[in-house]
Order: C-alpha cells, then sequence, then structure tokens
C-alpha cells in the first residue's frame, strides 16, 4: 500500500482493521496517509504495542481528534518501550470530555496516552519539580512514621482525604504531625534508609541533567527525607516542611511555614526567574490535590499514578508506565 495524502484517516483505520494486511508498527508507519498540518499531539506509549493496537487507539479517538501523521517518537524503544507520536488536530475543545475519553481508553488498552497541544523540548534547558512522595519514592513518609506510633491507620485516613482534595493541607498536616509527637528521631533514620524509589526516577534524571534541565523537589512532606533525596539524586533544589526535634524525640509539631499547595505553585514560578527559564520549559508532576496548582502554573503538568481528579486535571497522565514515561511527553 503506498502513501495516499487525499484519503481519509478513518477510512484508513477502518480498512487496516477489516484488512490486517500490515504486521510491523514500521509498515503501519510507512503505509499512513501524511499531511502536514495539525494543532495537537497524542503519544502512545506501551511495551510490545502493535498496529491492531495503535489503529484502535486512534479510530476511539477519531470524534475528537483527525491524525494527520503517525511517526516513531525521539525515545522509541530507548527505555524499552514502543513510543508512538501522532500529530493531526483536535475537532472539539471540550476538555473535560476529552480528558474523560483519554482516560477511558488509556485504562481500555493497557497504554500511556497524552494529548497535548504544545510540548516543551527535551534538547533546549528546562525545570521539573517533583512532589516527593508517592512521586519520586513509592510511599507516603508521614505514614510510614506513623505506623511506628501505632496511629498509621488514623493518619492515612488523613492523608487520603487531603490528597483527594477532601480536606485543606494545613489542617490535615497539622493533625497528621500532632498524632506523631514523642517519636524518637531513630526512626526517621531508619525510613529514611530504606527510601523506595519509584522505578524509572534515575532513567529520568540522568536524560535531562543530560541535556542541561533544573531538577527540584517541592513536597508536603519533610526536609528529612527532601533534602536528603536532594543529595542522593543530585537534584538542584528541595523545599519541604521542617519536623520539630527536642531531647531526640519529635514534638508533634511544624517549623515555619507549611509547604502546601501555593508554596508548591510559587517554587516553579522563583526557580524559574532564578535559573532564566521560559515557561514554556517548566514541567511539574505529582499525584495528589495539593500537586494540581503547580501542574497548572507549569506548561506541562504530569499526574504521576495519581488520584482520579489529578488524572483529569494534568496535561498528561502517566498511569501504566515508570517516571521515565514523562520524558515521552516531550519534543526532542
Amino acid at each position: 500500500m503506498m502513501k495516499d495524502k487525499t484519503i481519509d484517516s478513518r477510512d484508513y483505520l477502518r480498512n487496516y482493521q477489516n484488512d490486517n494486511k500490515c504486521t510491523s508498527l514500521d509498515a503501519f508507519i510507512d503505509n499512513y496517509p501524511t499531511h502536514t498540518a495539525y494543532s495537537h499531539v497524542v503519544t502512545v506509549a506501551t511495551q510490545a504495542l502493535t498496529p491492531h493496537l495503535l489503529s484502535a487507539v486512534l479510530l476511539d479517538l477519531a470524534n475528537y481528534f483527525s491524525p494527520a501523521s503517525v511517526r516513531f517518537h525521539h525515545l522509541h524503544k530507548a527505555f524499552g518501550e514502543d513510543v508512538i507520536q501522532i500529530r493531526g488536530t483536535l475537532r472539539d475543545s471540550d476538555n473535560a470530555e476529552i480528558n474523560k475519553l483519554i482516560g477511558e481508553v488509556s485504562d481500555r488498552y493497557a497504554i500511556d496516552l497524552g494529548l497535548q497541544a504544545s510540548q516543551p523540548s527535551l534538547s533546549t534547558p528546562g525545570l521539573l519539580v517533583m512532589d516527593m512522595d508517592s512521586t519520586v519514592i513509592s510511599i507516603e513518609c508521614i505514614d510510614e512514621i506513623a505506623k511506628l506510633a501505632n496511629v498509621g491507620e488514623e493518619v492515612a485516613e488523613v492523608t487520603a482525604k487531603a490528597m483527594r482534595g477532601e480536606i485543606a493541607f494545613n489542617e490535615s498536616l497539622i493533625h497528621r504531625v500532632a498524632c506523631l509527637k514523642n517519636i524518637p528521631e531513630t526512626a526517621l533514620i531508619q525510613i529514611r534508609d530504606s527510601l523506595p524509589l519509584m522505578p524509572g526516577v534515575q532513567s529520568l534524571i540522568t536524560t535531562l541533567k543530560a541535556n542541561n534541565w533544573k531538577l527540584a523537589i517541592a513536597s508536603g512532606g519533610f526536609t528529612y527525607f527532601a533534602d536528603y533525596l536532594k543529595e542522593r539524586l543530585g537534584l538542584d533544589f528541595a523545599i519541604s516542611n521542617t519536623l520539630e526535634v527536642k531531647n531526640g524525640a519529635l514534638t508533634g509539631e511544624v517549623i515555619g511555614p507549611i509547604v502546601n499547595a501555593e508554596v508548591k505553585a510559587e517554587t516553579i514560578t522563583s526557580l524559574a526567574r532564578q535559573w532564566q527559564i521560559p515557561h514554556s520549559q517548566t514541567a511539574a508532576m505529582g499525584d495528589g490535590a495539593n500537586d494540581l496548582l503547580m501542574m497548572a502554573q507549569s506548561a506541562l503538568g504530569v499526574a504521576c499514578h495519581a488520584k482520579p481528579v489529578v488524572n483529569e486535571k494534568a496535561s498528561v497522565a502517566i498511569r501504566r508506565g515508570h517516571l521515565h514515561s514523562l520524558l515521552y511527553f516531550l519534543d526532542e
């Protein structure tokens, strides 16, 4: 099948689904009708992607998105996944409906899927600000501390409500930290030394640093862990809350201003200004409701294995892949 620049993409996809002659991604992409004009980019990432799955995804999006060209992403197979970039035109501007559909299609085919009007460039210096708990690391540190004080269930319940945006973050933090009174500082050392890094975080950081990006943590968690991760991962900046310690034990108080959603958002702005990074080259990643302002303040807001409300409002969402999947939503 030769390239046909006039064939309707939906006809091509339906014919492909019925005919199924292309047995490889290379053949599918080589034969796909190609046009030049586009307004948005759809990124599809998963392991062992097939032409059948890719065409099914595009057909499911067809009422909203008209593909103009299909190509391999510049990081296709760099970390093991197949990554395809589809350029095209958005037919409808109902963001809520589109985001809902993106989530449904992602779940239907167990893929990571993103729709973007613009993308930061990997090869141009940029800024990534990350949440810490359940983003850079796979635990909530405050919940782990609480378990040692036998108040784990109580604190975890408040944490979950705060992450879903059901209660104010400052209120939830003060309540949870009060439950930690008299826990010995040695417990923090125990947790710090066994922090489980989220899969893909080192690949993400190494790749961004190689391209002169600045990297930071902005966390509603605690300096005891955030400052440690800054040094361990070679980050440029970290901001978080400080637990008060007296006589070798926690007092149940937080010292200084609380790092909440507003402070996280301001961190994006101030660091970009400090390092002279244009807004178009800023990105933020997190999993909870208190990360939404930070994401909205950046050019690219990435939800990472996040709560539903965060997936719906973020620019894109990593639902299946590891942290390095953020790189698939960057241009060359």
